[in-house]
């Protein structure tokens, strides 16, 4: 069973382009995984209904591969829940598979669309081995999830959540987003999203752990994917992602556990 959190704003700045058309990167670029840490973390329960926003029209894109993020579960009482990250590693998907994912989850649109981010997750579900992020020639952005060569989207249609910036001036946009398990105790994290033209790096946090981990970039794209194990004796759901931004002086600019809903965060 997939948990669904989605998270609709993000920190505030111009709405510029981001730039201009490109190829597509396939693999991670250094998001090389820390030795295993486990952490603690409140124990938490699934968001339940997606929410939509008034559309708007983010920018344009080029190329690469990335990871990405959600909203934060509600925390639940009772004991907090030890997790480990064990990896954040990426594989590129070659561009002929690229294809056949695409046309499968957008059909005739799949023309329309060139990849920007193709990446296989560190650890596969019985439905989710991958993801790809395509753009088309109005900066509308679809995110495609993966099993083998196959694709499909959690929106419905593909394009309805990805070709929205949840108003003007923010600097993160979040796409789709899930965990999933994959075997008791182990469970796959994966989502998506773009930025604007002031964001130059951006990582990714989980659960009270500090440590960050680099998100694959491309094409005004991100995305995050990790594989978090638990204790397979607890029904507990698994460390929450969160999306930090940082800006080319390498200044924060956006962190999204401290300021997960806030419009206004220019700093």
């Amino acid at each position: 069973m997939r948990i669904r959190p989605i998270m609709l704003i993000a920190a505030t700045v111009t709405t510029a382009a981001v730039a201009a058309a490109g190829g597509m990167a396939t693999a991670a670029t250094g998001t090389s995984t820390p030795a295993p840490t486990v952490h603690s973390e409140p124990a938490a329960a699934p968001a339940t209904t997606p929410t939509t926003t008034p559309t708007a029209t983010p920018e344009a894109a080029p190329a690469a591969t990335a990871s990405g993020s959600g909203t934060a579960v509600t925390g639940a009482p009772g004991a907090p829940a030890a997790f480990t990250v064990t990896s954040t590693a990426t594989t590129p998907i070659d561009a002929g598979t690229v294809t056949g994912i695409l046309g499968s989850c957008l059909g005739s649109d799949a023309s329309k669309y060139h990849a920007v981010i193709a990446v296989r997750t560190p650890v596969a579900s019985s439905d989710t081995d991958g993801v790809v992020v395509a753009v088309d020639s109005a900066g509308k952005y679809v995110q495609c999830e993966t099993k083998g060569s196959s694709g499909n989207s959690l929106s419905s249609p593909p394009t309805f959540i990805n070709d929205r910036l949840w108003g003007t001036g923010h600097r993160i946009e979040f796409f789709d987003s899930f965990s999933t398990p994959v075997a008791p105790g182990q469970h796959l994290s994966l989502g998506a999203g773009h930025y604007t033209s002031d964001v130059a790096k951006i990582t990714v946090s989980y659960g009270d752990d500090p440590t960050q981990y680099p998100a694959v970039m491309a094409g005004g794209a991100f995305v995050h994917t990790a594989a978090v194990s638990t204790d397979p004796n607890e029904k507990r759901f698994p460390a929450t992602p969160y999306v930090h931004a940082f800006n080319a002086d390498g200044k924060e600019i956006y962190n999204q556990k401290a300021q997960p809903n806030v419009k206004n965060t220019h700093r």
